[in-house]
């Protein structure tokens, strides 16, 4: 490769001059720069020799390679991909525009390392970027180095993500409650770009994990949404960490299977260590799986299925990955229902207001535990939506922060609601 010949304190605009095409000498086509590791965002930083490739769509289709303290042009694949129009691409990584909204709008995909690709945000801004745009952190807490996204000012929000997923399963409400709250995403232990352990992955150690994690990016108090797993937890961090909870959001919570509990002593005896043996697992597999998860599997853009399923394998395909995965999975499966430590026995003790969001058409989750909730907290909101799968923050993103937004901004309220 050429190096371009700049000073070495000048990288925000010799990058911006590398992707408009004024390379220099050379053929144009091949340069490099190298940079000040310190000058990297700290996500990025501890990725090692993580590559990023951007694609910019157009004539010209560069692929641009944003490495380990080095950006350059490049002709090898790189398993991370971001594709986008190169001013779009330019903006996002000088940090005057955001590519979580990109996504979001459709206007940007990724391929590969999605925890990678959300963290070359801003990666050369060279002035204070708005507040609502989400800038990647790493965060010590309970022992695990554990990757969040930051964006925002206001009263706190700790989105909470699902068994299997990552932060960016809650990029909707993030990007929403951005306007006017701090709002914090990080990726669960044993998930996306946080450290895996290897332990077990029950409720109890969620519980402590999050309170280490309020402790670190210094949080007092929090609104908890979560989504699956990621409510189970809220519910957990409501009943054990009381103080440290503001209100809770529980969007298809994942409680105590009253029951189909017939599989109990069969996965009692399937220990979650065994996982450390490779297994194989398809990409159509995984987005089949994904889209049956939605009533309406059209409503989300075809590439996002990819993006998802490329997160999930990469994840699944270490040993420390899957151990987690199965360990959580197994924690959801045997969490007694009854009894001085059971789930629904111990739910009236929560006295902190909830809104529950349940998907009519879910399968993982019924919506029929609205009644159970309703139940164990008679004083509690929960609302169902008609037409709706496991994750409603992005199968019917407008109703849910509709939702969302309307809780967080009301007194107590006692209802069970449809809304179709």
């Amino acid at each position: 490769m050429n190096p371009l010949d700049v000073p070495p304190d000048s990288s925000s605009g010799a990058l911006v001059d590398f992707l408009q095409g004024r390379h220099g000498e050379g053929d144009g086509r091949h340069a490099d720069l190298t940079l000040d590791r310190g000058s990297l965002t700290p996500g990025l930083r501890i990725m090692g020799d993580a590559r990023v490739a951007l694609h910019m769509e157009g004539p010209d289709q560069w692929n641009v390679e944003i490495q380990h303290g080095r950006v350059g042009l490049f002709g090898a694949r790189a398993r991370t991909a971001i594709y986008g129009e190169p001013d779009l691409l330019e903006a996002i990584i000088k940090g005057s525009a955001s590519g979580v909204e990109a996504f979001l709008e459709g206007k940007l995909r990724v391929r590969g390392n999605i925890a990678l690709s959300l963290q070359i945000e801003g990666l050369f801004a060279t002035r204070a970027r708005p507040k609502r745009f989400p800038h990647p952190e790493v965060a010590r807490a309970g022992d695990v180095d554990t990757f969040f996204l930051e964006a925002g000012s206001g009263p706190p929000v700790v989105l909470l993500h699902g068994l299997g997923a990552t932060n960016a399963s809650m990029l909707p409400p993030l990007w929403d409650l951005a306007r006017d709250h701090r709002v914090v995403a990080p990726d669960l232990p044993g998930f996306g770009g946080s450290g895996k352990p290897i332990r077990s992955y029950d409720f109890p150690f969620f519980a402590g994990w999050l309170r280490d994690f309020l402790d670190a990016v210094g949080i007092d108090k929090a609104v908890l949404i979560g989504n699956s797993l990621g409510g189970r937890i809220a519910l957990e961090a409501g009943l054990s960490l009381s103080d440290r909870v503001e209100r809770l959001v529980l969007l298809c919570p994942s409680p105590a299977f009253i029951r189909g509990r017939q599989a109990v002593p069969l996965v009692r005896l399937l220990r979650p260590e065994l996982a450390v043996v490779p297994m194989l697992l398809t990409h159509k597999a995984v987005v089949e799986v994904t889209r049956s998860m939605f009533a309406k599997p059209e409503r989300l853009r075809s590439e996002w299925y990819d993006s998802f399923a490329d997160e999930f394998l990469r994840v699944f395909a270490s040993p420390r990955g899957r151990v987690a995965f199965f360990s959580a999975a197994r924690q959801v499966y045997l969490e007694k229902p009854s009894g001085g430590d059971g789930f629904w026995d111990r739910l009236p003790a929560l006295k902190r207001p909830a809104l529950f969001v349940w998907g009519e058409k879910d399968w993982l989750v019924p919506a029929r535990f609205a009644h159970h909730i309703g139940q164990a907290l008679p004083k509690c909101e929960s609302v169902v939506l008609a037409d709706c799968g496991h994750v409603p923050q992005y199968e019917l993103p407008v109703e849910t922060n509709r939702l969302i937004r309307d809780f967080l901004g009301s007194s107590r309220r006692t209802s069970l609601r449809v809304m179709g």
